[in-house]
């Protein structure tokens, strides 16, 4: 979607600030956010995609001002409520309402190290998806606007890059975030020259790489390579 939180290439937003030796959590409460964001991901109600769709719905004007373990407060708040596990009413006086179930959460204290240690795997190497693309094929970002969830940056759409390298197979974040399926695709390393996202004010040595699904790309010479022989490997 074309939400505020799409900044890629936008001015006046200040310069980054890098913290030297900065801390996890700079305050008690982002790191007990954090822990509920985990405790409540453990219900399996959503996904990763849908938990980052439920941030740039935010309103522009309380994604601005928010920070970042906010917008995580205020995502998990919403998820909590859409998919029926707590009401608003709930939540806003810290009591469950009369007569509610009282669930056993899917996590303990005892599961944490292990569930903290078991990282995320979105690759889905059996997958038969066929690369259209392969390293060193200059393509082209779609000029699309989705309504819904979408990892296509708006500041690469429509301009040219070359595919430098084929991830694999992996799980498409713009139907996984809406819970139409994994629907696995493709996914390359894409570069970008500045200068072919920035005009010539650019500097001619800089770039831009981009993970994108093979949805997203266009072959910028109008032809597609099919199928996966030839096609760039990890």
């Amino acid at each position: 979607m074309n939400g505020i939180h799409d900044m890629g290439g936008m001015h006046g937003m200040g310069p980054i600030a890098r913290e030297d030796k900065e801390p996890v959590f700079h305050q008690p409460w982002e790191g007990r956010v954090f822990a509920i964001t985990r405790a409540t991901g453990a219900w399996r109600k959503w996904n990763i995609d849908a938990s980052r769709h439920a941030i740039e719905v935010l309103p522009p004007a309380d994604y601005l001002r928010m920070s970042y373990y906010e917008k995580w407060f205020a995502r998990t708040l919403e998820l909590l409520v859409a998919h029926g596990l707590a009401t608003r009413d709930e939540i806003a006086s810290g009591k469950p309402a009369a007569g509610s179930p009282k669930p056993t959460p899917p996590l303990s204290a005892a599961d944490v190290p292990a569930m903290v240690a078991r990282a995320g795997n979105y690759l889905r190497p059996d997958a038969t998806a066929e690369a259209r693309f392969r390293a060193g094929q200059h393509v082209r970002a779609r000029n699309i606007n989705p309504e819904g969830h979408t990892r296509l940056p708006r500041y690469v759409r429509g301009k040219e890059g070359m595919v430098v390298r084929h991830h694999g197979i992996f799980v498409f974040p713009d139907t996984n975030a809406h819970f139409l399926g994994e629907q696995p695709q493709h996914l390359y390393s894409v570069r970008f020259a500045a200068r072919a996202l920035w005009g010539e004010a650019a500097s001619p040595r800089d770039s831009v790489h981009l993970d994108l699904w093979d949805s997203y790309l266009e072959p910028a010479d109008g032809s597609a390579t099919s199928g996966v022989e030839g096609a760039a490997r990890p």
